[in-house]
């Protein structure tokens, strides 16, 4: 199993909604085509009104490259910099668990 945790700080309230709108209709497309894409979420944090986490868990560093390589991930990556003031990546190895493979 393959993950990451993002963390996008928009630049303002505006750009958070062109944001959402924008991950919505890329998570529309992950869930058609991507059979390796275990888990997708976006998720918005109480408090911070700006700031969005994802949450990736792919089969395997194959399945994540599939995804990366797909038309819909190039244009979130491609339309998400103007609407973004920061953006944080860790990448997660599976050590334990509960529902996983590990």
């Amino acid at each position: 199993m393959f993950g990451l945790v993002v963390r996008f700080t928009c630049k303002d309230e505006a750009s958070a909604a062109a944001f959402d709108q924008l991950v919505g209709e890329t998570i529309e497309k992950i869930r058609e085509g991507e059979p390796g894409t275990l888990v997708y979420a976006s998720h918005l944090v109480e408090g911070q009104p700006l700031l969005r986490i994802f949450y990736e868990l792919y089969r395997d560093r194959a399945a994540f490259d599939t995804h990366e390589e797909q038309e819909h991930t190039r244009r979130f990556l491609a339309a998400r910099d103007e609407l973004l003031a920061s953006v944080e990546v860790d990448w997660l190895s599976l050590q334990s668990g509960k529902g996983t493979a590990g």
